[in-house]
């Protein structure tokens, strides 16, 4: 296992060769979408060949026989402190953001500092010996984080599949309906549209489509095969098998 700093060094690794897969997560059910890594693969030509989708259960960590009373600052993700930001805000920490949740916790045990907390997973306090002194401090306890998991390679058809692609469209009445049309007539379940700026053209956009369905089924290429003409590019991220609650690696 190779941790990175930021999601860019992910794929980088994999691009080089450096680790097989690399994981990253493309959206969560409170925050929304992780634009970067959508931003990320029209930089790099890596495929999805999987995804894992985590129940996130927030817990406050910190050195064994620490008390809330003695803590003064909390270290986590920055997604991790906003959605634990009602607990944070009733306790009045000092909050400082780093890279990483695990590391959090792995930082302050190191570092010895004993009037710190971090925001992490149970099982992170588990690695580090670490103990959890709050446990569930999420706004919301529905929280769930889908990640997609790269390599140079995607997944082999298996019956339970999904396919993401990204394209652009030309600026013409209807172009939008005329690709997801395609999809419509060959019965093609879409699970999620997504659009982001180009950044070379004001209010010009790249959609992020997710379909169920592999893209070596017939009905699918025949999907894919059609918009080619009716789209500026388009480019296929990658089958893989769907993930369920809690899936874990997938692939």
């Amino acid at each position: 296992m190779k941790p990175c700093k930021n999601l860019s060094d992910v794929f980088e690794s994999v691009e080089k060769g450096e680790t097989l897969y690399g994981v990253v997560p493309i959206e969560n059910s409170i925050e929304g979408s992780v634009n970067q890594t959508y931003d990320l693969f029209l930089e790099y030509d890596l495929k999805v060949c999987g995804e894992i989708i985590l129940k996130i259960v927030h817990c406050l960590i910190a050195h064994p026989g620490t008390g809330l009373n003695s803590i003064k600052m909390v270290y986590s993700h920055p997604q991790a402190l906003a959605q634990c930001r009602k607990f944070l805000e009733k306790l009045g920490y000092k909050l400082i953001s780093t890279f990483d949740t695990a590391g959090s916790v792995k930082m302050i045990k190191e570092e010895g500092l004993k009037n710190a907390a971090a925001i992490a997973s149970e099982r992170a306090a588990q690695i580090y010996g670490m103990d959890v002194l709050v446990k569930e401090i999420g706004d919301t306890l529905n929280n769930y984080t889908r990640f997609f998991v790269l390599s140079k390679q995607d997944f082999p058809y298996s019956g339970e599949d999904k396919t993401s692609i990204i394209f652009s469209v030309k600026s013409i009445p209807g172009a939008l309906y005329h690709i997801l049309e395609e999809f419509a007539i060959r019965n093609i379940n879409l699970t999620k549209i997504e659009s982001r700026p180009t950044k070379r053209t004001p209010w010009e956009y790249n959609f992020y489509l997710d379909f169920e369905g592999h893209r070596t089924e017939e009905k699918c290429r025949e999907a894919l095969k059609a918009i080619e003409n009716k789209t500026l590019f388009v480019k296929v991220l990658g089958s893989y098998k769907a993930a369920i609650e809690n899936s874990g690696l997938n692939f």
